[in-house]
């Protein structure tokens, strides 16, 4: 997509022209190999709280990240001056680091034949002209229909709407060179109830590539109002096993425990509880997981990961069954395996379902715990276990009986992943991994 030349300060072919300058400095002064990356970006953010403004804030930003080889050796640096000083300086910054760190046979670039070498426009740049007064009056509207909901919504953390568009090259010495633009806006809420001296908050948001895309803005207030009035008169749960739902908001987080424990790092280091996992089972047959890094205006969306290397749709679980890592080209080295471009992150993971909606995945249930909200960060990656603070609804007859709060969930990743039930067709595809509800088999809640 071309950009505007207005939208930022720099055109695309200067931030190129930059990175092969230093490129060009890192070989001249005795690199081995190099790669960088150079940038830009800008965002604004207004808060809205009580129909007042409560801050606006502005960033503008650049930089030049280097990463430099001597043989095995690796160091990096970065800086904000793209003067050529600036550059120079940051160069032999790197250098230095490079020389006296210990000799690393899985450092260094991405193997050539991987790298991406023609790509199509992703639809991932949607510029929004937002004014400062029309970003008040939509902070307003949103807070307002929050607050509209019930009488009980007696205060609020506010109404967000925010803006943000950044672009980027990175080129390395293997002759690999690409970027492009892209823009992520949002909308936030959050708002408080009272109910007998008791209080409850909870929140809403939308975010999407282009603004045309973004949730209305009295729709995300009147959700959060609606979340927080649900949960007022919230009380505990005696402790017991009983199946627990977790929403699609809060599923996709389960899956995230999932790809950090079979990405590179936690896999080399053998700080995950899913080691070796490859080809075994590790999911209930009906699961299957696919990365799809091409989805159109997909928030995870990119055509080659932060090495250069290509994207490529794939299973990385089949049928319940692991197919493949999250792996950038060091820690491929490092287990003996090949890079699956996965150089800072997964890209857009989709997660199968069945056809039931959220009324039906409670309707299947029966009798037990949704989870909506989740607290604390009591996940030992290493063996699975796994407990959290949560809130959410207890389930009678499945129907929301009454909220619940203070309580507690535990149980083990690994037998969480094969006790899966059902996945939900209320699919959240608002960050990087699409998933709808997740119905596990039992768990303990601890409560009273």
């Amino acid at each position: 997509m071309t950009v505007p030349a207005t939208r930022f300060p720099l055109a695309s072919d200067t931030l190129a022209a930059v990175a092969g300058g230093v490129l060009r400095e890192a070989k001249a002064a005795g690199a081995t190999a190099a790669e960088t990356e150079v940038s830009q970006g800008f965002g604004q953010s207004v808060t809205v709280r009580k129909g007042d403004v409560e801050t606006i804030a502005y960033n503008r930003d650049k930089g030049i990240g280097v990463t430099v080889y001597v043989g095995a050796r690796r160091g990096h640096a970065s800086t904000a001056d793209f003067a050529p000083d600036a550059i120079k300086d940051t160069v032999t910054k790197a250098l230095t680091i490079a020389r006296y760190t210990a000799d690393d046979p899985c450092a260094g670039l991405a193997d050539p034949e991987r790298l991406a070498r023609a790509w199509g426009d992703l639809d991932l740049y949607h510029p929004w002209d937002l004014g400062v007064d029309e970003a008040i009056a939509l902070g307003r509207e949103c807070e307002s229909a929050a607050l509209a909901v019930d009488r009980r919504l007696v205060n609020s953390e506010g109404a967000t709407v925010s803006l943000h568009e950044a672009q980027f090259v990175y080129a390395n010495s293997n002759g690999f060179s690409g970027g492009y633009a892209s823009s992520r806006h949002g909308i936030y809420c959050a708002v408080i109830g009272e109910e007998d001296g008791a209080m409850q908050r909870d929140d809403w948001y939308a975010t999407a590539r282009s603004s045309e895309d973004l949730e209305i803005v009295s729709e995300v207030g009147r959700q959060a109002g609606l979340r927080t009035v649900r949960r007022l008169g919230a009380r505990q749960l005696a402790t017991m096993d009983c199946p627990v739902l977790y929403e699609a908001p809060i599923a996709t987080g389960l899956i995230g425990h999932f790809v950090s424990a079979i990405s590179g790092g936690s896999l080399y280091r053998k700080s995950s509880f899913l080691v070796d996992s490859l080809g075994t089972q590790v999911f209930t047959p009906a699961i299957t997981i696919r990365e799809e890094p091409h989805l159109k205006r997909g928030q995870a969306s990119a055509p080659f990961d932060d090495e250069g290397v290509a994207t490529q749709p794939r299973d990385v679980v089949r049928d319940g069954v692991v197919q493949g890592y999250f792996l950038g080209s060091y820690s491929a080295r490092k287990l003996g395996l090949a890079s699956t471009a996965n150089a800072g992150g997964n890209h857009n993971l989709v997660v199968s379902h069945g056809e039931d909606d959220l009324p039906a995945m409670l309707k299947r249930m029966g009798r037990g715990l949704m989870v909506t909200e989740l607290l604390g960060q009591g996940v030992n990656p290493v063996s699975g276990d796994y407990s959290r603070g949560a809130a959410g609804y207890w389930i009678e007859d499945g129907e929301i009986a009454y909220p619940v709060e203070e309580i507690t969930i535990a149980g083990n990743l690994s037998h969480m992943f094969r006790d899966i039930v059902a996945i939900g067709n209320d699919v959240d595809r608002r960050g990087s991994r699409h998933c709808g509800s997740i119905l596990i088999g039992a768990m303990t809640v601890a409560g009273n």
